[in-house]
């Protein structure tokens, strides 16, 4: 994180964050006791694995905005050791410019399917838990993203530069 940081982006991270956070000790300990009721009292927890599923989905799309946040996607640096400064920034510029399309584009298409699912009344099969509340969180998870990518475009030059090459 760096010092140009504001106080809502900290907020939005912290947040999101400690979500994941949460779900993720909550699939810990849903498994854990998925396992122990399993083989040591032959009951399964009915549901545990539609539960464990659907806080994955949560996990990896609250997730998604963090890490476009923070700049903890695999990049590959062969190409900046041919660059000027300049031409890194313009790269770099670039790079979240087009991941910002696609981004806005799965958006609109998860939207699109959200809807769809929704309409169906599609669920769980065991649980009977609405999908379509997830696939909308998915989407906005997607835009929130896209969000973040169009804000880095327009970060300054320096703050930019740093974030993407450290």
């Amino acid at each position: 994180m760096g010092q140009s940081e504001s106080l809502w982006e900290r907020r939005v991270d912290a947040v999101l964050g400690v979500a994941a956070s949460a779900i993720l000790l909550a699939m810990m300990l849903l498994t854990f006791v998925d396992v122990v009721a399993r083989y040591l009292f032959n009951f399964p927890l009915r549901g545990g694995f539609e539960v464990t599923e659907l806080m994955l989905l949560v996990l990896i799309f609250a997730g998604l905005p963090l890490v476009s946040h923070a700049d903890e996607h695999v990049t590959m640096d062969f190409i900046d050791r041919l660059l000027s400064p300049r031409g890194r920034l313009l790269v770099v510029r670039m790079a979240h410019a087009l991941c910002a399309a696609v981004m806005l584009f799965l958006t609109w298409q998860v939207w699109i399917k959200a809807g769809r699912i929704s309409g169906y009344g599609d669920t769980t099969d065991v649980l009977k838990i609405a999908v379509g509340p997830f696939v909308y969180f998915m989407a906005l998870m997607i835009l929130l993203t896209g969000l973040v990518h169009i804000y880095k475009v327009f970060l300054p030059g320096e703050a930019r530069a740093s974030q993407a090459t450290t």
